[in-house]
């Protein structure tokens, strides 16, 4: 195999006050495109030299452009959003995906303001979440974990319920593997399920300070509980955010769906592969996958492995499990 030629590029920035948001903290962003991509970053004043091999450097000229049109409309540029822009530079897809994953990196209609951030799509399959969460009274997030199908669906029902556009917050999730038998475990009920809760608490304090939470919970403008306190219950103008929705039987699944009341919206998240459920006992969510696929005003969103944004080694860990599962699935049909 013939070396590839060592080529040479240099860009040039024209705003100072941007360029060290672009480089990061001490070079690092410069680094960490250099890491990933094997080139070489010289950087003086506003321009940056590349050294690398042609393919190498296209992408990190197509990292680089990504990252200076959000710095110029005023969106956060940071370790997770280089991560971003080179994971789609570096993806094995055609010329017109990649164009539109790129897009979807520079997009400002998808920016959901919380807190003291902004949080934006970081893949095209993000940024169609959104749009269907906004535009859906029900709406399927289903994936493996990492994808951000319930960190967005949090954002943007918090978004939502600022602009008045709903007027209650309701997260929810199956506890104890599906059964939901708090019994046997020790404290109050409070106590039993928040540990089942905890990840939903987690989402929601990165969106609003502890105080305007605690105040929401006390109104009952936000409300966190397990999924069979929705029994018997009609919800109007709320966003209903159902997690976990795997590990729902069929009857809770169509329990939970039919809580949907006028001026309401519901997001099921999701990985229809993992459950918790006993053996020969259906998820709720397969059965509302067949049952719902061509019913209006119903959106399925599927996220993939390309989708998980939370670190590469994530996303090389749930590689590794679809790859023996493909493996097994291959071996036991054969």
């Amino acid at each position: 195999m013939t070396k590839q030629a060592v080529r040479r590029i240099g860009l040039q920035f024209d705003d100072n006050a941007l360029v060290p948001l672009l480089f990061g903290e001490h070079d690092s962003h410069l680094a960490q495109i250099e890491e990933e991509l094997n080139v070489e970053i010289a950087s003086r004043g506003n321009e940056v030299v590349i050294i690398g091999s042609k393919p190498s450097i296209q992408a990190a000229q197509s990292v680089f452009d990504v990252l200076w049109e959000r710095l110029l409309k005023g969106m956060p540029v940071g370790k997770e959003e280089v991560s971003s822009a080179l994971q789609v530079a570096m993806s094995p897809m055609d010329r017109g995906s990649r164009e539109m994953a790129l897009k979807a990196l520079k997009e400002t209609q998808l920016d959901i303001k919380t807190k003291n951030k902004k949080i934006t799509a970081r893949t095209p399959r993000q940024g169609e979440y959104l749009e269907a969460i906004r535009h859906h009274h029900l709406v399927f997030g289903l994936g493996p974990a990492g994808t951000g199908k319930t960190f967005l669906a949090v954002a943007q029902a918090v978004h939502m319920m600022q602009s008045g556009a709903i007027d209650r917050l309701i997260l929810c999730r199956p506890a104890v593997e599906a059964g939901e038998s708090l019994g046997f475990l020790p404290g109050t009920m409070q106590e039993k399920i928040d540990p089942y809760l905890r990840p939903i608490y987690d989402a929601l304090h990165e969106m609003l300070p502890p105080d305007q939470i605690a105040r929401r919970l006390a109104d009952g403008t936000i409300e966190i509980a397990p999924l069979a306190f929705m029994r018997g219950r009609t919800l109007s103008s709320a966003m209903v955010i159902l997690d976990e929705a795997q590990n729902t039987t069929v009857a809770q699944m169509k329990m939970a769906l039919t809580r949907i009341g006028e001026g309401s919206r519901m997001v099921v998240t999701g990985d229809p592969s993992q459950t918790d459920l006993p053996h020969n006992t259906k998820s709720g969510l397969r059965d509302a996958m067949e049952v719902l696929h061509d019913v209006k005003d119903v959106s399925f969103i599927r996220f993939e492995e390309e989708d998980v944004v939370r670190s590469r080694l994530v996303k090389s860990i749930v590689s590794a499990y679809e790859k023996r599962d493909a493996r097994s699935k291959k071996n036991g049909e054969g």
